[in-house]
This record gives structure tokens, C-alpha cells and sequence, in this order.
């Protein structure tokens, strides 16, 4: 198979409040999506391990995790922050999606797949090295980048963000690597809502794009034409991690851009582009934000049926 999937029902067993926008339907609609449209059928379903604390510990302090298995109850809830919040199942199904992205490449890198996609949640990018913050606890995109420098050695990992808010923590966390010339982080998010931050980057290999509220996605096919991607051909990756949000769509109620299924088509094929002449092909996606569930199993639907070559 070209491209692998990866879920854990850990995903389905955090949630964090009867009305939280962050729910486990979203696991749910991106996979009935995926079977309705026979996508899965090319896929290799892997059911994801939980991340080793080594691997964790290389994106975050142990301070964190300390705090978050104290906080962790053994009913009902206890809130991080505002909109962060644990139920007696959020550790596990945090290690479980950040065991999803570390085993996604391992397996893209092994030559078993040339990309991934893991449908998984909590999501991960707002949280930084010592902080969980943003409906996030364990920042599953910065550990895999890591874990592909680390363990496989790699020189050079591009990571891609394109939620609709900024990645604020995997900025933070790959400060270092950005610097040292091994990682190049692309974003595009809306200007300037949560977390507020991204317009001056924390590093000169990090491409942030801030854009407008209502803008559509004729702007981020210009970030991304003339940002993104002279960007990415100069650095020449050897893997693509993506950050794979879904809620810059004009559907979604937790912010105002005008992306449609479309444009995550779109963005898809030119990612998929760099990876075949920079990266053999390699990619792997992890789901980050989408709140409209019907507007989100589209937009994954797009994004994945681009992954595995349908289109």
C-alpha cells in the first residue's frame, strides 16, 4: 500500500465536555468518510502504539508530563486552562496520537508507505515544551519531526502547518532545529486569533504567513506559490511532516477564513509535489483542528484521496 492509516480508539475515549468543539465524532466522520468513499481500501489500517517516554521527552520536559499525570482525575473532569481539559482517558489517547505520528514515520521511512495520514485526537501543535494549552497536551507533530532527526537520522524535515490557528508550540519546541539549518516550518493561520503569535517568527527557517479574516483561498494559494514553496525546493527535505488542520474552511465556527474542500485539495497536491522530487514521496500527516464535522470529513476526504494518488 502507498499510504498507511493510522487510528487508536484511545482517540474516541478523551473528550472533554458534552459541547466541546474538540469531540470525538471528528475521529469518527473523517473515518465513516474515508470507508464511504473506498479510500480506505488503499490504505495499510495500523492500529497506533503509544509513544515511549523517551520520544515524548524529546519534544517535552518532564515537568509536564509530571503535571499532567497528577492532574489526570479518575472521573469526571479536570481543566488544563479554559478550553484544555482531561477526563480519566486524555493521557493515554495523548500518547496514543503521539505514538500514531512517531510510528507513521517509522513506517514511511522503513519504505512500507510512502505517506501517512493519522486520524487522531488530542491534537498536538499548540502544545509547547513545558505548557499543554489550545484543546492540546502532547504536541504529536514536533515529536515525529524529532524522532525522524533523532532515530533516523535525517538531515533535513520540513514540517507544514496549515490549521487555521497558529503553531505556536511547535514553533517553539523546534526553535533549535530551525536554527541549526534541520527543520523549516511553513504555516498559514488566521491573523489574529488564538493563540496571537506567528507574525515574527521565532526563527529566520520559519515561514509563517498570517492572513486576513475573510480572506479566501486564493490567499493561501498565494502564500503558499510564493512563500511556501520557493522556500521548500531551496531546503530540499527528506520527509514532509504536516500539521493537518481543517478548520480554515468558511464552514467552520471557530474562525473566519473561506477555504473550501477545494483549496485543501489544492495545498495537498503541491506538498505532495515538493515530496516527490525532494523526499521520495514521503509525507505524513497528522490531524491538528475542524469543527464542522461535515465540512472536516470532506476536507480530509480531499486531502487523503490526494495522499494515496486518487487524484
Amino acid at each position: 500500500m502507498s499510504c498507511a492509516y493510522l487510528t487508536h480508539p484511545a482517540s474516541l475515549a478523551h473528550e472533554m465536555g458534552a459541547h466541546h468543539p474538540e469531540c470525538p465524532d471528528r475521529v469518527r466522520v473523517i473515518d465513516d468518510q474515508l470507508r464511504a468513499e473506498g479510500l480506505l481500501d488503499f490504505m495499510q489500517e495500523i492500529t497506533a502504539p503509544a509513544a515511549s517516554m523517551s520520544a515524548i521527552l524529546r519534544a517535552h520536559t518532564a515537568r509536564l508530563i509530571d503535571e499532567l499525570e497528577r492532574s489526570a482525575p479518575t472521573s469526571g473532569y479536570a481543566a488544563i486552562d479554559g478550553d484544555t481539559i482531561m477526563n480519566p482517558a486524555t493521557l493515554n489517547a495523548a500518547k496514543h496520537a503521539a505514538g500514531a505520528a512517531i510510528a507513521a514515520v517509522d513506517w514511511v521511512l522503513s519504505g512500507n508507505a510512502r505517506r501517512a495520514f493519522c486520524n487522531i485526537r488530542p491534537p498536538g501543535h499548540h502544545a509547547e515544551r513545558d505548557q499543554a494549552m489550545g484543546f492540546c497536551f502532547l504536541n504529536n507533530a514536533a515529536i515525529a519531526v524529532l524522532h525522524a532527526l533523532e532515530v533516523h537520522g535525517l538531515e533535513r524535515v520540513a514540517i507544514i502547518d496549515f490549521d487555521v490557528h497558529h503553531g505556536n508550540g511547535t514553533e517553539e519546541i523546534l526553535k533549535t532545529q530551525c536554527d541549526d539549518g534541520r527543520v523549516l516550518m511553513c504555516s498559514t493561520f488566521q491573523h489574529s486569533i488564538y493563540p496571537g503569535n506567528g507574525v515574527t517568527p521565532l526563527s529566520e527557517a520559519m515561514v509563517n504567513v498570517p492572513l486576513d479574516p475573510y480572506s479566501k483561498g486564493d490567499a493561501m494559494r498565494d502564500a503558499v506559490t510564493r512563500r511556501w514553496l520557493p522556500a521548500l525546493n531551496a531546503f530540499s527535505p527528506q520527509l514532509l511532516v504536516i500539521s493537518a488542520g481543517f478548520d480554515a474552511h468558511r464552514d467552520d465556527p471557530l474562525a473566519m477564513l473561506g477555504w473550501v474542500e477545494a483549496d485543501y485539495r489544492w495545498i495537498t497536491q503541491q506538498l505532495c509535489a515538493v515530496a516527490d522530487v525532494h523526499a521520495q514521496g514521503r509525507i505524513v500527516s497528522t490531524l491538528e483542528g475542524g469543527y464542522d464535522l461535515h465540512a472536516l470529513s470532506r476536507s480530509v476526504g480531499e486531502h487523503v484521496r490526494v495522499l494515496i494518488g486518487a487524484d
